[in-house]
C-alpha cells in the first residue's frame, strides 16, 4: 500500500483530538467460548491476522509538502498522509487481559487511554471471562484512520473467514497537472462559486440553530477525561413491530427511543424534562456503497430536536419521523447537520492550527450525537466461537456528557452508550431506560 493523503474531515478528526479528550471509536463484541483457553487463543489469533491486514499497518504522519507540491494542492499544504509503518508489530496492538466478571467496567477505562500516535492508530484487547464461557473483544480505531464502515472492514479481517463480496478496483487515472489547464478554469471558477455558496448555507443553517437554546446541563460537562460505556440489547422483532403500526423506518423508532429513555433517566435524576429538546446530530455517510478503497471519512449529517419535553412515546415518534423527514428533503448536503462538510473547504493548515477550537465549539452546534453502524447480517466467528453480541461506541465530544451508537445484529438491536464517567456515574441507569421504552412504545401501539 502508497501513502494517500488525509481526507480533510480525517485531518479534522486527528487534529481535534488531545491526550485529555481522545477521538476514537470503538466496539465491545461478546463471544462464547468453548472452553477457560479461548480467550487467549483468541488474542494469538488477532495477532497472527493482523499482519495480514494492510489496512492496519497504516501510520499518520504530518507532512509538510515541499512548493511545487503546495502549488498543485494548497489546500493540502500542512497536511498529514496515511501511510504503511516499516516498523508494524501487531504484539504492540493486541493485548490479553486478566478474567473479568464486568466487561463494560474494563471498556470504560480502555476507552480513556488515547492511541499512540506515533504508529498504526488501533488497538484491540482481549477481555476473558471470569465464569470461562465467555469473553469480548474492545477494538479501537482512531476516526482519522476509519469510519465505522471501514472499521468494520478491518475488523472483519481478523475474524474467522466468511464470504464477502469483492471491492471494486480503484481506476487509474492519468496523473494531476502541476497547473490546472487554462480550458478548466471557466468550470473551476463556477465549481468555486458554488462551493463558496454551499458553504454560505451551511454556515448560514448551523448559525440559526445555535440560536436559542437552552442546554440540558446533564449532557454538557467539563472533561474529565474518564469514561463509562453500557450496552443494551433489544429485540428487533418489536422495534418492527413499531414501525409497522405506526410507519416511518426504523431508524425513526431507534432515535425516539433515545429521545424516550432520555426523559426518563433525565426525570428520575430531577433534572426536568420541561421545555428540553437536546439537538442530536445523526451523522449519514456520503460514500457510495461497495467503495473499492474506502480512504477517508465521506460523512455529512442531520441535525434534530430529540422530544425529550412531549409525554406521549407516540407523539415523540411522530416527531422524530417529521424532523428526519424534512432532513432527507433537503438532503445531507444542507442544513446544520452538514457542517461537516466544510471541512472539506478548510486548509489543511487551518485545521491543524485551529482543531483544538473546532473540538470545543462541539457542544455549540449539538447536543448528543446518535449514530448508526452498520454490521453484517451474517454471524461472525473468532477462533470458532461466535459473536453473539455486539456494542459500538462514539467518539465523545469534548464539552459533552454523553455519545450513542446503534447497530442491528443477528435479530438484534444494540446500542453502545459513551459517556464522561464523573458526568454521567449513573449509565446503566439510563441503558435500562432504553428497554423500559421499546416496552413502552410496543404497549402504546396494541389495539
Amino acid at each position: 500500500m502508497t501513502a494517500d493523503l488525509l481526507a480533510p474531515l480525517d485531518l479534522a478528526f486527528w487534529n481535534i483530538e488531545s491526550a485529555e479528550h481522545p477521538m476514537h471509536l470503538g466496539a465491545l463484541g461478546l463471544f462464547s467460548a468453548h472452553s477457560p483457553a479461548a480467550g487467549a487463543h483468541a488474542a494469538d489469533l488477532l495477532a497472527a491476522r493482523a499482519a495480514g491486514v494492510p489496512g492496519l499497518r497504516m501510520r499518520i504522519r504530518d507532512v509538510w509538502q515541499p512548493l511545487p507540491a503546495a502549488l498543485r494542492r494548497p489546500f493540502a499544504f500542512g497536511g498529514a498522509t496515511r501511510e504503511p509503518d516499516p516498523h508494524f508489530d501487531p504484539l504492540n496492538h493486541v493485548r490479553l487481559h486478566a478474567p473479568t466478571a464486568d466487561f463494560h467496567t474494563v471498556a470504560g477505562r480502555l476507552m480513556e487511554r488515547p492511541l499512540e500516535r506515533g504508529r498504526p492508530p488501533w488497538e484491540t484487547h482481549v477481555l476473558p471471562g471470569d465464569d470461562g464461557t465467555s469473553y469480548a473483544v474492545l477494538f479501537k480505531f482512531h476516526h482519522a484512520l476509519a469510519d465505522g464502515l471501514r472499521a468494520l472492514t478491518l475488523a472483519a479481517g481478523v475474524m474467522d473467514p466468511m464470504d464477502m463480496p469483492e471491492p471494486r478496483p480503484r481506476p487509474a487515472g492519468p496523473p494531476r497537472p502541476l497547473l490546472p489547464d487554462v480550458r478548466d478554469l471557466p468550470g473551476l471558477v463556477r465549481g468555486a462559486l458554488s462551493d463558496v455558496g454551499r458553504v454560505l448555507d451551511i454556515g448560514a443553517s448551523v448559525a440559526r440553530s445555535s440560536l436559542d437554546v437552552r442546554s440540558t446541563p446533564a449532557l454538557t460537562c467539563e472533561p474529565s477525561g474518564t469514561r463509562r460505556t453500557a450496552g443494551v440489547r433489544l429485540d428487533l422483532d418489536e422495534v418492527h413491530h413499531v414501525r409497522k403500526t405506526v410507519g416511518g423506518t426504523v431508524n425513526d423508532v431507534l432515535i425516539a427511543v433515545v429521545a424516550g429513555a432520555l426523559r426518563r433517566w433525565l426525570d428520575e435524576r430531577g433534572d426536568g424534562v420541561e421545555d428540553v429538546a437536546p439537538r442530536a446530530l445523526i451523522p449519514v455517510s456520503k460514500r457510495r456503497p461497495r467503495t473499492a478503497y474506502p480512504q477517508g471519512n465521506r460523512l455529512s449529517g442531520y441535525l434534530i430536536r430529540l422530544p425529550v419535553d412531549d409525554p406521549d412515546p407516540l407523539a415523540r415518534l411522530a416527531a422524530v419521523r417529521t424532523a428526519m423527514d424534512r432532513n432527507k428533503d433537503a438532503g445531507p448536503n444542507r442544513g446544520a447537520g452538514a457542517v461537516a462538510l466544510l471541512a472539506d473547504h478548510v486548509p489543511a493548515l487551518g485545521h491543524r492550527l485551529g482543531g483544538p477550537l473546532v473540538g470545543q465549539a462541539a457542544r455549540l452546534w449539538f447536543d448528543i450525537l446518535v449514530t448508526s453502524v452498520p454490521l453484517p447480517s451474517l454471524g461472525l466467528k473468532l477462533g470458532g466461537n461466535p459473536l453473539t453480541a455486539v456494542f459500538p461506541f462514539a467518539p465523545l465530544a469534548p464539552g459533552q456528557s454523553l455519545a450513542v451508537a446503534v447497530s442491528t445484529y443477528r435479530g438484534s438491536v444494540h446500542y453502545g452508550l459513551v459517556a464522561d464517567g464523573r458526568a454521567v456515574p449513573d449509565l446503566d441507569r439510563l441503558a435500562e431506560a432504553f428497554s423500559e421504552e421499546v416496552r413502552t412504545l410496543n404497549t402504546a401501539c396494541r389495539p
